[in-house]
């Protein structure tokens, strides 16, 4: 059994609820951080512990803290991004509805080393329930002293709002989020400037994630220090991971980063093996926009070593012959899975929650949808493989936020894994279009087809 912090009292009975969670220990961080350290201190400690944000990007959160303008003498802002869009995550959502104070706990903290006053959780639409939660715990935690005028006598103010979002996935890119937050439509901006110095109404803000900031009473109730013994390298502490697809036990598991990737996947505690013991075929480990690892390359390195649930061990290799850990969305696929469906589902997803702002992505993502569901409808050609290659490489690097590269990196990631799948659904148009749900061709038989 691995360290719990998150997940620690996550299945004490009521512990949602203010009363419950103050008995198990909640809010003495707060009260530790507000009475007895200052806030640079408290970024000490965050930036001791090695603690990357948890969005997908792995940045190194006390460094970004670090970066606040604290000198134009303009008010600072904390935003939590609660915007889980990412498709195969549902981490952040399963903290906000089971454990809501231990977010508004962070965010007090964090909100304070910051020096912030007025602070933002921005939500998605579609998690109109957890909107409710958290307004319902942020309303015990202003009834108790924990949030508004003069926090525990400190002389702290701290004003915190949750502000639901229309439903876009591109406003989980911090700038764009700021944009909707504002009012606007939720463009993501051009940058520099970071929103460090010029972020929600051209004030210095600072973006993290729900399950960053909710490491941060245990970072400051334990110290940096303990935190960095968890995890190895520079992959310290804990991760939620949102485990889907076709395992025996899909859910959300937080593990010590450092585990192996076998492990995760086999041992009963977590993912519990393969559902119905059918053969794995792939595996997507950091939710859908990180490239798609084949059956060889899961469980390890091309360096032949073992492959690790962090950021380096499952990036080794680079896109070639590795991905990212990502947000965390492990998507398990078994030997049933159409790789040409699953990225032609993603791809769609891609087009069309772009935000049409950079002309790489907004026409490519459509193009690359189009040729897609040709070739998944058994109406492609060979050349379309090469064409949708060539699309990718056009949309990688060349936009301004993220979404691009998201789009490109499954689609290249698939065919270089799985070409001769997409050249299966190319030479044998009718057994695609006879089936209903395509059922993939044990690979043997594939190679063996296209000989």
């Amino acid at each position: 059994m691995g360290r719990k912090i998150l997940l620690e009292n996550i299945n004490i009975p009521g512990i949602k609820d203010y009363e419950v969670y103050r008995k198990n220990g909640g809010y003495t961080a707060v009260e530790k951080a507000l009475k007895s350290m200052t806030p640079d201190e408290i970024t000490e400690q965050v930036k001791t512990s090695g603690m990357r944000g948890r969005g997908g990007a792995g940045f190194p959160m006390g460094m970004k803290w670090s970066f606040i303008d604290k000198k134009s003498g303009k008010p600072r802002h904390l935003v939590v991004n609660a915007d889980e869009s990412e498709p195969g995550t549902f981490k952040d959502r399963y903290l906000m509805e089971h454990i809501p104070h231990l977010l508004i706990e962070g965010a007090i903290i964090s909100s304070f080393a910051l020096e912030a006053n007025l602070s933002y959780i921005y939500i998605r639409g579609e998690y109109m329930w957890v909107y409710n939660i958290l307004e319902k715990a942020i309303k015990e935690a202003y009834a108790n002293g924990w949030l508004g005028k003069n926090i525990l006598g400190t002389g702290y103010n701290l004003d915190l709002h949750v502000h639901c979002g229309a439903g876009a996935y591109v406003c989980g890119e911090e700038t764009a989020l700021i944009e909707s937050l504002e009012g606007k439509r939720g463009n993501p901006r051009m940058k520099p400037p970071f929103p460090a110095v010029s972020g929600l109404w051209a004030e210095p803000t600072v973006v993290n994630n729900v399950e960053s900031i909710s490491t941060v009473p245990w970072i400051i109730n334990n110290s940096g220090e303990e935190y960095a013994k968890i995890g190895v390298g520079r992959s310290t502490g804990t991760k939620l991971i949102s485990a889907s697809g076709h395992i025996k036990n899909p859910g959300v598991y937080e593990i010590e980063l450092g585990m192996t990737v076998d492990e995760f996947m086999n041992s009963d505690e977590y993912c519990g093996g393969m559902m119905d013991d059918r053969p794995l075929k792939a595996l997507v480990p950091g939710g859908s926009s990180v490239p798609i690892l084949p059956v060889h390359y899961i469980f390890k390195t091309a360096n032949g070593e073992d492959r690790l649930m962090t950021y380096e061990s499952l990036a080794d290799g680079g896109f070639v012959t590795g991905s990212s850990l990502g947000s965390g969305g492990f998507i398990v696929y078994n030997d049933t899975a159409c790789i040409v469906r699953n990225t032609w589902n993603f791809t769609r997803f891609y087009h069309h929650e772009s935000c049409g702002q950079c002309s790489p992505c907004r026409e490519g993502t459509g193009w690359m949808e189009k040729i897609l569901y040709r070739i998944e409808n058994g109406m492609g050609t060979m050349d379309d493989i090469d064409l949708l290659w060539d699309i990718q490489s056009q949309i990688d690097g060349n936009t301004i936020c993220p979404l691009g590269d998201a789009a490109a990196w499954p689609v290249a990631a698939a065919i270089r894994h799985f070409r001769e799948e997409f050249e299966y659904h190319v030479r044998f148009p009718q057994k695609i279009k006879n089936r209903d749900h395509f059922v993939s061709e044990p690979m043997e038989k594939v190679r063996h087809l296209l000989k």
